[in-house]
């Protein structure tokens, strides 16, 4: 069976157990639960997203992980940049960096992370309408960008912002056109 694939199961299996009290909070966590469940919450997959916001929600039985749940959000970059919410997506990102640099796991895992960030922003713009979704992609691609190439989102620039307000303000304005 393949090593991913194995690893996504077991997630799921010492997931269940702790959801259904075969585990108890208090029991001590190994490395490897700990990695398990770390890899099964930072995939590029809505369910892997979805996993995760459920124990940011509930982090109390999750405690005995002693996972970091700190967060800047976007960093210096704007966490809702032209009202497109990339909140949640940049508080899973710090998670993962945050936890496997915690773990020294972090170079193995900082591709996947950062994609997995990319799905999540992909996923946040297409919940807008078909009018401003490009621009809100535009931005999903530069802050994607700008964390795989120095680490954070901080590197994002004004003028990249800027440019998807004017595309943003233009499919807007197009729209009221054609109304």
């Amino acid at each position: 069976m393949p090593r991913r694939l194995t690893t996504l199961l077991a997630s799921a299996a010492l997931t269940m157990l702790f959801v259904f009290g075969v585990s108890s909070p208090a029991a001590a966590v190994t490395t490897s639960q700990k990695l398990s469940v770390l890899s099964s919450w930072t995939q590029t997959s809505a369910t892997s997203y979805n996993s995760w916001n459920s124990g940011r929600l509930n982090k109390g039985a999750w405690a005995a992980y002693e996972f970091n749940w700190s967060t800047d959000y976007c960093s210096s970059s704007p966490d809702n940049p032209l009202g497109f919410n990339f909140t949640l997506s940049c508080y899973r990102h710090d998670f993962g960096y945050r936890n496997y640099k915690a773990m020294g796991r972090f170079s193995a895992n900082k591709a996947r992370l950062d994609s997995a960030f990319y799905a999540d922003l992909k996923r946040v713009c297409a919940t807008y309408n078909s009018v401003v979704r490009p621009a809100c992609t535009s931005l999903a691609w530069t802050y994607y960008q700008a964390v795989s190439a120095f680490g954070s989102v901080a590197a994002v620039q004004q003028a990249d912002i800027d440019r998807a307000a004017r595309m943003k303000a233009d499919a807007e304005r197009r729209a009221a056109l054609s109304r």
